[in-house]
């Protein structure tokens, strides 16, 4: 993967807290290798509080090309670029940044249209289901948004912090009225159900909806990427359901990304 990492090689950080868990380094890296760019992504853990000093440090090098953003950056991120495309200023929120001709940053968020294609690719084709989702930050409010566009009937939205929901489902019900409802954790009736909280990395974590009210039609999917197959998928598979891992997920989501970084999206 590093013949030829050299004094020409380009950067690209994934920045988060935790970052342990992440695929992108490697997964990202092999990408540009596969297009012949002599591009290397390393990993860098800043807590919030230094996000915005730290990316104020990374832009001052010239051979960084772009960022990843995960968990718990990428509402913060979004504000610290200078512009963003439609979808990411809809959604306040960005997970992957490029820098511009000014040597500014300009985001996107594509961790919707990610888990949509991913989705997809599995059988789990949204248009005309009833979906549940669990969870309302970044990577949620992108996959919300991305479920109604590829035209779910309807989405109920649960996350146990009710203001971010509650703020996350007027936005959402302003381009799709009618169509969005607060949830809860019963996925019963629905015929696709996603857990895009954290619940699932740490040893213990409670399950993010009651499997017991899964029926085997319902299509389940995880955002979780450590463990490669969480608990919830886990359960669900016993139930007879059809899934779709973080790492699924990812495979779709890193594509997105390069092409945004690349300047091709």
């Amino acid at each position: 993967m590093f013949e030829t990492l050299n004094g020409a090689t380009r950067l690209l950080f994934i920045v988060g807290d935790p970052i342990a868990q992440v695929k992108s380094p490697a997964g990202v890296t092999q990408a540009y290798a596969a297009l012949g760019r002599n591009t290397v992504c390393v990993p860098a853990h800043v807590a919030p509080a230094d996000l915005a000093a730290w990316l104020d440090g990374t832009g001052r090098a010239q051979n960084v090309d772009g960022i990843i953003v995960t968990v718990p950056h990428k509402f913060a991120a979004f504000a610290l670029c200078a512009t963003a495309t439609p979808r990411a200023a809809f959604l306040g929120a960005a997970n992957v940044l490029r820098r511009a001709a000014d040597g500014r940053w300009h985001g996107d968020m594509v961790d919707g249209v990610g888990f949509v294609q991913a989705l997809r690719k599995r059988g789990g084709e949204p248009a005309g289901r009833r979906a549940l989702l669990v969870g309302a930050g970044g990577a949620g409010s992108a996959i919300a948004h991305a479920l109604l566009d590829a035209g779910v009937a309807t989405l109920a939205l649960h996350d146990a912090d009710t203001a971010r929901r509650d703020t996350l489902l007027q936005r959402l019900a302003a381009v799709a009225p009618g169509r969005v409802q607060a949830g809860s954790a019963d996925p019963a009736g629905f015929d696709i159900a996603v857990n895009a909280t954290p619940m699932g990395m740490g040893a213990g974590d409670p399950l993010p909806f009651d499997v017991a009210r899964l029926a085997p039609a319902c299509f389940v999917g995880c955002v979780v990427t450590a463990p490669a197959v969480p608990p919830l998928i886990v359960a669900a598979r016993a139930a007879g359901c059809a899934t779709l891992t973080g790492s699924d997920m990812f495979a779709c989501v890193r594509d997105r990304m390069v092409e945004f970084l690349l300047g091709e999206a």
